[in-house]
């Protein structure tokens, strides 16, 4: 497997050597321009010096015989090779003898002819290396008389160029040598971090969620060791409430389970003589069944609900004739309960497009709960209204209310309250997602000792 730490170390390297490349190649050449201007700024001034000598002092004689008679003149305290050239381009004076060959081309002669100073770097079949040769104009009264060339060899310049190229080249390599150890230590602060991270999802993958990913800086691997920690911590929790729910659920379907089958001998065994005891008994039976129909109920919806295999649906419902319906199914265990039970709605009240049977299961349920935390003497009010587009549902109860540490977890899944009379913690739960599923949003705010406000709002 091809790591990370190593494409890490050789993208970094590649960056570096490629850096170090290109700013060599520009250090070289800068180095290189600047040499060669230095050379040819020394031979300018030189050969301007002797230009102004020949015109203040020997201008009064012809080129010739200056040539013949003061021609040290002009190379005296010039280390450079010294030639004079006539007005027709012909080489007169070399001050090493040189004869250049017929129809040698010396354009930096040409310019010098024309009065402006000339440049030339080429080479000769008398030195091994280049040259460089600066012309200018030998002026007698205003006139050109001729030109005056100096030529240096490039020798030494190159071989000063060669060391400082050098001496940068070796500062090239102890970078790149440096920066790949560099390179290989940023690797490993990163590879090592997502390898311990890696390790611990491996761990966390075989069930061990107890594990926690070390958390080394905080950056994009550090907060993802976070979520990884906070994944573990809500897999632990979920399964805790998994573990509750399935306990509770096992004590849920005991109680009525026990009270079935205990009537069910006592009928079978003959013991039941008195109609008033057979009665009781199947009474008991037929309450407990209807017990357990409603808790295999609500764990069928929530697992429809999980699998995403339930859906509403549509029809025109008529929500102040389902309030009116859910009144008069409650209004016995009001009664009997001694809690007043108001439902309010107006008149106008428009149709919905949605589920009737879930609006039924979801009121149901709150109110249900409502009813369960609710003291005798109390009040529950169930209010509809309309606005813009949406109808709201407002159930209001004066019950001991939810503490505020529990009220952000009251609609997740499995979750029961210290105080909950809830049976398995999921009804609230399947709620929540019946609303979803109607693209409508679910408020729960509540008090101690002062009671519960739930909100819903359905699209019409």
């Amino acid at each position: 497997m091809d790591s990370i730490k190593k494409r890490l170390v050789l993208y970094f390297i590649f960056i570096v050597v490629f850096t170090v490349i290109i700013l060599e190649v520009l250090i070289a050449n800068i180095v290189r321009q600047n040499y060669y201007k230095n050379l040819e700024d020394i031979l300018s001034n030189q050969i301007r010096v002797s230009c102004d000598l020949y015109l203040r002092y020997f201008s009064d004689s012809t080129l010739y015989d200056n040539v013949m008679n003061n021609v040290d003149t002009f190379w005296r305290q010039v280390p450079a090779q010294v030639q004079i050239i006539d007005t027709q381009g012909k080489l007169i004076m070399d001050s090493i003898g040189v004869i250049p060959p017929e129809g040698m081309d010396m354009p930096d002669v040409v310019q010098a002819l024309k009065g402006e100073k000339g440049k030339w770097m080429g080479s000769v079949n008398y030195d091994s290396s280049q040259v460089m040769a600066v012309a200018y104009p030998l002026r007698s009264q205003e006139r050109i008389v001729g030109a005056l060339r100096f030529i240096s060899s490039l020798g030494k310049v190159n071989e000063d160029i060669k060391r400082v190229e050098s001496v940068f080249l070796l500062i090239g390599g102890i970078v790149i040598i440096l920066s790949s150890l560099l390179s290989v230590i940023l690797s490993n602060s990163i590879v090592n971090p997502l390898k311990e991270v890696t390790e611990a999802a491996e761990k966390m993958a075989s069930g061990n969620f107890k594990v926690q990913s070390r958390k080394r800086y905080d950056d994009e691997v550090g907060k993802l060791s976070d979520t990884l920690n906070y994944m573990a911590e809500e897999i632990t929790k979920k399964d805790q409430l998994k573990n509750d729910f399935i306990s509770s659920v096992s004590h849920e379907l005991r109680t009525p389970l026990t009270s079935i089958k205990g009537w069910a001998v006592t009928l079978k065994e003959g013991n039941a003589y008195e109609e008033e005891m057979l009665r009781d008994g199947l009474e008991i039976i037929e309450k407990e069944a209807d017990r357990l129909t409603t808790m295999v109920e609500e764990l069928l919806d929530f697992s429809r609900f999980v699998s995403g295999k339930i859906a509403i649906k549509k029809e025109y419902v008529d929500v102040g004739q389902v309030m009116e319906h859910i009144r008069k199914q409650l209004k016995p265990r009001s009664e009997r309960d001694n809690i007043s039970l108001q439902v309010e709605y107006p008149d106008d009240l428009p149709f919905m497009m949605s589920d009737e049977n879930r609006l039924k299961q979801v009121f149901i349920n709150i109110l249900d709960n409502s009813f369960k935390f609710t003291p005798s003497g109390g009040s529950i009010l169930f209010k509809a209204g309309y606005t813009g587009k949406y109808i709201e549902f407002f159930i209001k109860d004066s019950g001991c209310g939810i503490p505020g540490e529990e009220l952000p977890k009251v609609k997740d899944k499995f979750y029961k309250g210290r105080n909950s009379k809830s049976r398995n913690g999921i009804g609230l739960s399947v709620c929540d997602e019946i609303i979803k599923l109607m693209n409508g949003s679910f408020e729960i705010k509540s008090e101690v000792d002062k009671g519960t406000e739930t909100l819903i709002k359905l699209p019409v």
